[in-house]
């Protein structure tokens, strides 16, 4: 009996592997100021052993995902990254070293250290090539904030995306980050690409969006993370809200992101953003 289950499971993972040929499973996740415990702008209790169980939570969190859609993600994408080593030290410290991906990063010019990062399966995705792109001022000047990540692969192109945040009036740069966007875009698609993804935290509630979002701010859902697909795809989106990213919300009732800070202060949880999962079809 055993044996024959085997046989069976075998059989329909290889049919899902014949139907999954054109169709990539991508994450989405901000990562809540996830410091390189060496960093000297890290917060006083971050330490080394904080930094490798956050680590080892996003893998557990990536492979929880692959459980629930029956692959693993071809490209996850992060922000919240505060330099290099961190998105190489989630690949290489964790299961995620066993499953062939590698990862796209660039240091920017955010005043908080804080990048887009990306990670890829190489047995799935070719790597044609990347480079950051910088949000300028009107006056030409690159801004003190997070560069837009592009990514390009046989067969679409990524821009990792975490665009000014609405504390502190920074809509004008809201406003260049989303110029930008669409500058790279609209080259990219005069250039011929056919498929391109522009994903990210946006820092607004630019879509409409049933249930619950990917942050809670004063007791209220709100959906910021998500993308923009352009040209030829089919584009399913999703909340991953499994239990382990949760925790009971005591001052408004129900639940909301398990976050790792509260201030200066660790609260030992992963973000306190969901990350969004996408299913792709060409």
């Amino acid at each position: 009996m055993k044996l024959a289950m085997t046989i069976l499971l075998a059989a329909q993972l290889c049919c899902n592997a014949c139907e999954q040929r054109d169709t990539l499973l991508a994450v989405f996740w901000n990562l809540e100021n996830f410091y390189d415990y060496h960093s000297e702008s890290k917060p006083a209790v971050w330490t080394a052993g904080k930094f490798r169980s956050k680590c080892n939570a996003v893998a557990k969190t990536l492979l929880k995902i692959a459980e629930r859609y029956g692959r693993y993600p071809d490209i996850a994408a992060f922000c919240e990254m505060e330099n290099p080593f961190v998105t190489r030290s989630l690949l290489a410290t964790t299961l995620l070293s066993k499953l062939g991906y590698s990862y796209v990063h660039y240091d920017s010019h955010d005043h908080r250290n804080m990048d887009c990062s990306l990670i890829y399966r190489e047995a799935e995705l070719k790597l044609k090539s990347s480079e950051p792109k910088h949000i300028h001022s009107e006056e030409g000047e690159i801004l003190p904030t997070r560069d837009i990540l592009l990514v390009q692969f046989d067969k679409l192109s990524v821009l990792v995306n975490h665009h000014p945040s609405q504390i502190g009036n920074k809509s004008e740069g809201r406003v260049r980050a989303r110029e930008r966007m669409t500058e790279i875009v609209d080259s990219l698609l005069s250039g011929g690409d056919q498929r391109v993804l522009a994903l990210g935290d946006f820092n607004e509630s630019l879509w409409p969006w049933k249930g619950q979002g990917t942050i809670k701010y004063n007791g209220l859902w709100e959906k910021i993370d998500g993308c923009f697909n352009y040209g030829e795809m089919e584009l399913h989106e999703y909340v991953y809200d499994d239990d382990m990213l949760l925790i009971k919300d005591k001052a408004y009732g129900g639940v909301k992101p398990r976050r790792c800070f509260t201030g200066p202060s660790y609260s030992g949880g992963i973000s306190d953003h969901l990350p969004i999962v996408l299913l792709i079809s060409f």
